[in-house]
């Protein structure tokens, strides 16, 4: 019987990320929030200010059959660029951040090692800057927010950004994609 287990990653705007792992085969449910912050229940506006500390991140869930965490990590350094400090394409701010919150020992093992063997063959020009942390809480972003690019893929952030990432999902796993 298939397990379903939880990758909770941050990569720039959690609909990038978002609809780059709904690409995936084995990927069961994806969700856009909020991690690493101390406000509770926070808003979407509240964390683009920059002051409740969280990152936008998505909470992956798949079928540990199909998908081993290493491949999820695979998926999420290849969406977004792991080297920039708060920093993806055009947004800017903490909220934005490179990070990875591990919900147990082997999965920070796992992190650890990924990133060491990144850094070891040179795979970025600039080290990665990837902050790797306990998840504490996760907090789902409000419903609008949710499918953003399936339910908005002609919106022009939608083109400019998502787009190209999904693309690169697409090639470079596409043996892995989603029906």
């Amino acid at each position: 019987m298939s397990e379903t287990e939880t990758a909770t990653v941050g990569g720039g705007c959690f609909w990038c990320v978002e609809a780059a792992f709904e690409e995936i085969e084995g990927v069961q449910d994806v969700t856009s929030g909020y991690a690493g912050g101390d406000t509770e229940n926070p808003t979407y506006r509240e964390v683009c200010s920059g002051t409740t500390g969280h990152a936008e991140v998505v909470q992956v869930e798949y079928d540990s059959d199909e998908l081993a965490y290493k491949d999820v990590l695979e998926v999420f350094f290849t969406v977004h660029d792991p080297t920039t400090r708060d920093r993806e394409g055009p947004d800017v701010g903490s909220q934005y951040r490179s990070a990875i919150y591990y919900h147990d020992e082997a999965q920070r093992e796992t992190v650890e090692q990924f990133i060491e063997e990144l850094e070891a063959e040179g795979a970025y020009d600039d080290q990665i800057v990837t902050e790797v942390e306990r998840l504490t809480e996760f907090y789902a972003a409000e419903e609008k927010h949710q499918n953003y690019f399936a339910k908005n893929p002609e919106q022009p952030y939608c083109t400019v950004n998502i787009t190209p990432k999904v693309k690169k999902v697409r090639e470079k796993f596409a043996g892995q994609a989603a029906d």
